[in-house]
């Protein structure tokens, strides 16, 4: 049987067709008023996807090049911060403080939960420089109420600063990154804009940008000063990657016509893909039988345990033998206690309905127990029904 390569991973995630045109065909030079317009165009089209009026700064590098930035930027050896830890991308919050010499403090929960607002008070003391934490945890599927512990933050004083990572919540979740004061909000190219990895880019408040005077901790590549300068004249400080632009452009302007010609429409028509995936799969995989590893379920990827007694890797290899799909182990410790499915960026009705058909066979084959057959789609079906159900009534109305 003819067997199509798909990535259910949550990054890198599918490229869009007209990406991979835009990136193939792109040649212009970075000096020049042609490839100007398309940075400015982007820089411009990138506040609307974000859904803020901060200044956004894109770079040639992975999320977690930004993440550092971050760091190195607003603060300062010795100054307290703040991480909210739930899974390896927190963890590598602490790493990174730590190596720019921050005294690190840490609310920790274990893997799969999320954060009692209360624990975050009780350290939130108002010597904490800023607070760093994810919107996803794709690690383990959790999503985390950055509405609620922006609120506290902002309760502690101007001094202290919130940095996000929502490389995997951007364009999965709706933020609102400038009323909640999300201070420094981070993404990566290589989720929901469809596109390769390679670029990552921020939204950064004016607190953020008047801390950056002041601290000390070393920078060059990612001095966000510089890249604020240039950007301003519509160049980067440093060679940009081209072509990954001209796919961002062609990326945007996808989202756009999502809706109708507006870029905030087509941002949350987006996040609502994903929120409706995520429910369906949820609802398909809970169908037969098995358990989600997270508390509080991300619309990016949705996380599963793998049955009793059964190492989730027989089911990612099992996934790609006999479907050449693509799905995720668990990371670190969690390797081989469950696997992760993404409804990212260009993820639709019919990836969801197929991943879960799939999934069915798998779970027979490496279980060697019957399955029932149209159970993980028929719940996914129901739950896509209902959805478009009140839809039409609200076209109705």
């Amino acid at each position: 049987m003819l067997r199509k390569n798909r990535l259910f991973t949550p990054g890198p995630t599918p490229l869009l067709p007209a990406a991979q045109t835009a990136m193939a065909s792109f040649t212009a030079h970075h000096r020049t008023a042609d490839f100007r317009a398309l940075f400015q165009r982007v820089l411009a089209d990138m506040k609307d996807f974000i859904g803020t009026r901060n200044d956004v700064l894109v770079l040639a590098c992975s999320g977690t090049g930004v993440m550092e930035a971050s760091i190195s930027n607003l603060t300062s050896p010795g100054d307290k911060v703040l991480v909210l830890t739930a899974g390896k991308f927190g963890e590598r919050w602490t790493g990174l403080a730590k190596a720019f010499r921050c005294n690190v403090e840490v609310v920790n929960v274990p893997y799969g939960e999320t954060f009692s607002l209360n624990d975050i008070q009780t350290k939130l003391t108002p010597d904490v420089r800023a607070v760093f934490m994810q919107a996803t945890e794709s690690s383990t599927g959790v999503r985390h109420d950055v509405e609620g512990i922006a609120k506290i933050v902002r309760a502690n004083g101007a001094d202290t600063l919130l940095v996000v990572d929502a490389i995997t919540g951007l364009g999965t979740t709706h933020l609102d990154v400038d009323r909640w004061g999300v201070d420094f909000i981070i993404g990566g190219s290589q989720k929901a804009l469809m596109i390769p990895p390679g670029l990552a880019y921020c939204a950064v408040s004016e607190r953020a940008w008047q801390r950056m005077e002041t601290t000390s901790s070393p920078r060059f590549y990612f001095d966000l000063r510089k890249e604020r300068k240039s950007a301003a004249k519509g160049e980067s400080a440093y060679t940009p990657a081209t072509s990954l632009f001209a796919a961002l452009g062609a990326a945007l302007e996808f989202i756009r016509q999502m809706g109708n010609g507006d870029l905030s429409k087509g941002r949350e028509a987006l996040v609502n893909n994903a929120e409706l995936c995520a429910e369906m799969t949820r609802a398909g995989v809970q169908a037969l039988g098995l358990k989600l590893f997270a508390a509080s379920p991300a619309a990016a990827l949705t996380a599963v345990c793998s049955p009793a007694g059964l190492d989730s890797g027989k089911i990612i290899k099992e996934f790609r033998e006999s479907f050449d799909a693509v799905v995720a182990n668990g990371q670190g410790e969690m390797k081989g206690q469950m696997f992760r499915i993404a409804h990212i960026g260009y993820y639709d009705y019919l990836d969801t309905i197929g991943i879960l058909a799939a999934l069915e066979h798998v779970l027979t084959r490496c279980t060697g127990k019957a399955v029932e057959y149209g159970a993980a789609v028929r719940a996914a079906q129901e739950v896509y029904a209902r959805e478009m159900s009140k839809k039409r009534q609200l076209v109705g109305a």
